[in-house]
């Protein structure tokens, strides 16, 4: 796959609708070209202490934040019909696909790919393939673990090892 655009997503709490920060990576030609990152207001708009704790974010770091409505009037563009990636690709798209429906938006038709099941069939050897691991295995330190730009980024380029063979 030469051409991808990896995604990560943070949320405020356990609903998959409240997506509080977005990270994308755009890949062109198998290079990085551009990357995207907003804060978002979640919905619903609160809080738990567990997610908290991962990302760090609270109420008050999105309270002037836009809604996903409004990223998605600038995101949805730019994805165009690339396929998307991301690690534990049930979690984002489930967020993209309960975010789309929170806000009455038509569903997303771009195929998704996870590089932490193909990371799995190809690097069985790993003691696990959290992010973190197997991005430090394909030569990419991820220094800011669970914000959604870093995590993007590391997707991206365990992207480019792990589905290197597809068209």
């Amino acid at each position: 796959m030469d051409s991808f655009v990896a995604l990560d997503f943070e949320t405020a709490n356990r609903e998959r609708s409240s997506v509080c920060s977005i990270g994308l990576v755009f890949v062109e030609d198998r290079h990085i070209v551009d990357h995207y990152y907003r804060l978002i207001r979640p919905l619903p708009n609160f809080y738990s202490y567990y997610n908290t704790a991962v990302h760090g974010l609270t109420a008050s770091d999105t309270a002037e934040a836009s809604t996903f409505a409004e990223a998605w009037r600038e995101i949805h563009p730019r994805l165009g019909d690339l396929p998307i990636v991301a690690h534990n690709s049930s979690f984002d798209e489930g967020c993209l696909r309960a975010v789309l429906a929170a806000y009455g938006l038509p569903l997303h038709t771009n195929p998704f790919y996870c590089t932490c099941r193909q990371s799995r069939r190809l690097f069985p050897e790993l003691p696990n393939h959290r992010l973190e691991t197997v991005s430090q295995h394909v030569g990419y330190h991820l220094a800011n673990h669970h914000h959604a730009l870093a995590d993007a980024e590391a997707c991206a380029y365990i992207a480019l090892e792990v589905f290197r063979d597809l068209p």
